[in-house]
């Protein structure tokens, strides 16, 4: 079960990992960009300092020919967090029709062209929607965070099995959705 109050605490986190899990530009990776994202109290602080330390050490254009070596090249770290554990199943259309429709139901149009697994507009669908006090929430999100902590393990694994900067970054997505659930009493 997810405590949606300190999911929504975290929107800001969801938004900064919506952005430089995107096509790298000059302007997502300005230093001022990490500022109000995360606290040293956040479950992700030390993760997402780490990421930012190390993508720092490339020029654009090295953090440009990383991101699609790893992310478009690597069908281990795809961005598409049901493509590993489905493929180009039914059940993987199932529930990409599934993501749509929640995330329709918020009011977030799909972009043309883009699959609804895509880890970047899971975490933008997170940060920018209003679900907060919507009784839906609940359940939806429960769907959402079980298909994002499947994809986000495989990621990850193949993250560090490449050294990859952004190893940290999906660490510390990871601990704060898992910071997010509740545990339930034995």
């Amino acid at each position: 079960m997810i405590d949606l109050n300190q999911l929504h605490n975290h929107k800001p986190l969801f938004g900064f990992i919506a952005q430089v899990l995107s096509y790298p530009e000059k302007r997502t990776f300005h230093p001022n960009m990490l500022e109000g994202i995360v606290s040293p109290s956040s479950p992700s602080y030390e993760y997402i300092l780490k990421f930012w330390e190390l993508v720092h050490e490339y020029s654009l254009e090295k953090l440009e020919e990383l991101y699609v070596q790893t992310f478009d090249f690597q069908k281990k770290s795809t961005l598409y967090m049901t493509f590993v554990k489905f493929e180009d199943s039914k059940e993987r259309g199932q529930m990409l029709a599934r993501l749509k429709v929640l995330y329709e139901m918020y009011g977030l149009e799909m972009p043309n062209g883009e699959l609804s697994d895509y880890l970047p507009l899971i975490c933008e669908f997170i940060y920018a929607a209003d679900w907060l006090g919507d009784p839906r929430s609940e359940e939806s999100f429960n769907i959402l965070l079980a298909v994002l902590e499947d994809g986000t393990y495989h990621l990850l694994n193949a993250l560090e099995e490449f050294q990859s900067p952004y190893a940290p970054l999906i660490k510390g997505l990871r601990e704060t959705v898992k910071f997010c659930i509740v545990k339930e009493a034995p």
